[in-house]
């Protein structure tokens, strides 16, 4: 009699495990998929930029903003010669420089108007474009192209300098994905509040010129700030900002206003 009833038992306490049992992987298989590692920073960076598919949405998000930056100085035009010659020169310069609208983040980090990111980027512009100041919102090209002619000193070197002016707006990636990582869907780049991504849009008069500053540049010959150019080519050298070149540098800014409407 006592046998029959322990056989029972054993029998009962088997029936119970087995049906605990599917219950229990189940709640194991969906911890091991929340407990997939989060999204990196990087990786919210590359999937936004990819416009990956593991994407819902993902969202330039505007922290601070600052108006009438300037941008890198660059040498748009090439350098005239008038080494040797104690006396000026009037030489005629073609003159070329173009903005667009760029991206601060990382090495080789790109965002196709046709992405979540590229139209985030695109949307947000319109915040900071204003009666007083037009700004490029897309990544579309707006060029400065003209020829002038103007004065070289004696024994210098001259060509003309330009630093586009420009609106920074600085923020973070905000990325949501379609499934969750470790429990959640939302994540950033390179964090919630930051303002470590940089996007600068250029400022552009209303005839349709790019706005900035630009200006002749003459250098004395002979001198290691003249070598330096000679040896180099304008997209390789950095320039020094107007008025920062030295005792052999000497700057003169052109209005705007002689500037062709493109």
């Amino acid at each position: 009699m006592t046998r029959p009833g322990r056989g029972n038992h054993r029998s009962k306490k088997k029936r119970i495990t087995l049906a605990v049992a599917p219950v229990a992987a189940i709640a194991v298989a969906t911890a091991l998929m929340n407990s997939a590692g989060a999204a990196t920073a990087s990786e919210v960076t590359a999937d936004c930029s990819s416009d990956s598919d593991k994407l819902e949405n993902c969202e330039f998000v505007d922290v601070q903003f600052k108006r009438n930056g300037l941008g890198p100085n660059q040498r748009v035009s090439t350098v005239t010669d008038n080494c040797g010659s104690s006396a000026t020169a009037s030489k005629a310069f073609n003159v070329s420089a173009s903005v667009t609208r760029t991206i601060q983040l990382e090495d080789g980090f790109t965002a196709g108007a046709d992405t979540k990111l590229g139209n985030s980027f695109f949307e947000i512009g319109a915040k900071f474009s204003t009666s007083e100041i037009n700004i490029t919102r897309d990544d579309k090209t707006t060029t400065l192209a003209f020829t002038r002619t103007d004065t070289v000193q004696g024994d210098s070197l001259a060509f003309f300098m330009w630093s586009a002016k420009r609106t920074d707006v600085s923020g973070f990636l905000r990325a949501t994905y379609k499934e969750a990582q470790d429990g959640q869907k939302v994540f950033f780049s390179p964090s919630e509040g930051s303002t470590g991504i940089h996007v600068f849009y250029p400022q552009i008069l209303k005839n349709g010129t790019p706005d900035g500053r630009l200006w002749l540049r003459n250098v004395k010959c002979g001198t290691p700030e003249a070598s330096g150019i000679q040896n180099s080519t304008r997209a390789l050298r950095a320039e020094p900002g107007f008025g920062e070149g030295g005792e052999n540098v000497t700057d003169v800014e052109i209005p705007l206003a002689e500037v062709p409407a493109p």
